[in-house]
């Protein structure tokens, strides 16, 4: 074994990473050592061409409705709930920031599955995907809802943590100033070594489950659905993966596309994609949909594929380039070495796809999402679920003084009206009053100023005056 990786496993073993997570860094370290870039090259792929469409399926009667409702019976609520929102300036879980009428992600998530099971008459189980950083904040306040709980089943699970390598010499870096910076998470693909280790498949499969429903917690859109349970259920797909309609909100997101030589279905995400080939990637005309990371999965299939691999299902290497302090651009270089749940497509055998509407993948990744979801362009029914108005959402746009969370409450605490607005654009320091709507397309420029109580944005801005201090 080298030194770099033998020192990487050392400090693993010592912070009681899982084996699982261990043998998978390993496996990625050497194709990293071996000069592996994990990139996907567009002449190696074609487009997923006429997916099935949610909204095309015949609309079930009384007997297939019951068939739908008994295979949400059967499935099991995973959200990733790792993330700490760092990009926003949040220093601890993304999901408990306020959304909507003081109610956080987290919140509407446990609402929105508390009623399903109302609606259904089902268990639905709810687990939660933590790392270290998120788990005790969540559940304490998970702690507010007492019915959530299903009888003999864990709450949530914890995700591992890998070292981060020096670029120079792949070894594991060392920052006494400050350790955390040190370790990474694995990416989302974690789920799986997480699932192996806790044994929790196993114990889903005793209790009678057979599915699993799987979205990142800051998608409020992928809400439980009985439809699309009972429609992986006829299939009989080991895996899916539901896709939409690209709009120039996710041009830069992952995708699902066919690879040639085998005709298999992968995901392509950003960082596995050459420079020169961003325009083949971010083409709207070329791969018109985009992947929500709302995934199905048999829960049989993948149990049995886990135990036959230790839990290493070869996911591909995802090489994200960064520094020690990701903050800091004059610190080391780093290399972290990840993987995508999403790319779990390639590793089994008759995995489909089904196109969803857009109102099933609401990511908030940063600000200008966060703003469109606490809009009224999105009405919320008695279950918490958001509904558009059945065209695509506006693009959002923020200037820098938006971009963490503490100067964006300063500057925009108030929900605008964007239910006709085709765009809004902020470049400079803007304050916004309460009952500001958008019409149309709109920009406000570099001078900064307040946007007073009840104005109406419309066309070419042309508001004036100084920015109060913030």
């Amino acid at each position: 074994m080298t030194p770099g990786l033998e020192a990487a496993l050392q400090k693993m073993a010592a912070a009681q990473v899982n084996p699982a997570a261990q043998a998978i860094f390993a496996h990625h370290w050497r194709q990293l050592a071996a000069g592996a870039t994990g990139l996907v090259r567009e002449a190696e792929v074609e487009a997923v061409d006429r997916p099935e469409r949610l909204e095309a399926l015949d609309d079930p009667g009384v007997e297939a409705a019951e068939a739908d409702r008994a295979a949400l019976a059967r499935t099991v609520i995973i959200r990733l709930n790792g993330g700490l929102g760092t990009s926003m300036g949040l220093h601890r879980a993304k999901t408990l920031l306020p959304v909507r009428q003081g109610l956080t992600f987290l919140d509407l998530i446990v609402r929105q599955v508390l009623a399903a099971r109302r609606r259904h008459g089902v268990t639905l189980p709810l687990v939660l995907l933590h790392s270290f950083s998120t788990r005790a904040d969540c559940l304490a306040a998970l702690a507010a809802y007492p019915d959530l709980p299903v009888a003999g089943l864990p709450l949530d699970l914890v995700q591992s943590q890998e070292p981060k390598l020096l670029a120079s010499d792949l070894g594991p870096v060392a920052w006494p100033a400050d350790p955390a910076l040190e370790w990474c998470p694995p990416g989302h693909g974690d789920l799986y070594p997480a699932l192996f280790d806790s044994g929790l498949v196993d114990a889903w499969l005793a209790a009678g489950y057979r599915y699993a429903s799987v979205s990142n917690s800051d998608n409020l859109g992928c809400v439980p659905s009985a439809r699309l349970a009972g429609w992986f259920a006829r299939s009989q797909a080991p895996y899916a993966a539901e896709i939409t309609r690209r709009t120039p909100m996710d041009l830069k997101g992952g995708h699902i596309v066919r690879r040639r030589r085998d005709g298999r279905l992968i995901l392509r995400e950003t960082a596995q994609t050459a420079p020169e080939e961003m325009a083949f990637f971010t083409d709207s005309a070329r791969h018109p949909y985009t992947h929500t990371n709302n995934l199905w999965f048999d829960l049989r299939a993948v149990g049995e594929r886990l135990t036959a691999t230790g839990g290493v299902l070869g996911l591909p290497l995802i090489r994200n380039a960064k520094t020690v302090d990701p903050t800091d651009p004059t610190t080391p270089p780093v290399i972290q070495l990840e993987s995508a749940m999403g790319a779990a497509i390639e590793v089994f055998p008759g995995a489909n796809v089904i196109a969803v509407p857009r109102d099933r993948f609401l990511p908030v990744k940063t600000t200008n999402e966060l703003t469109l979801l606490r809009s009224d362009f999105y009405d919320w029914d008695q279950d918490w679920v958001p509904h558009s108005q059945g065209r695509t959402a506006p693009v959002v746009t923020l200037g820098v003084a938006y971009r963490l969370i503490a100067g964006y409450e300063a500057r925009l605490s108030h929900g605008l009206g964007l239910r006709q607005a085709d765009a809004l654009s902020v470049a400079g320091d803007w304050r916004f009053g309460r009952g500001v709507s958008v019409r149309g397309r709109v920009e406000l420029d570099q001078a900064g100023g307040l946007v007073p109580d009840g104005a109406v944005l419309e066309g070419p801005a042309e508001l004036e005056g100084p920015a109060e201090p913030v």
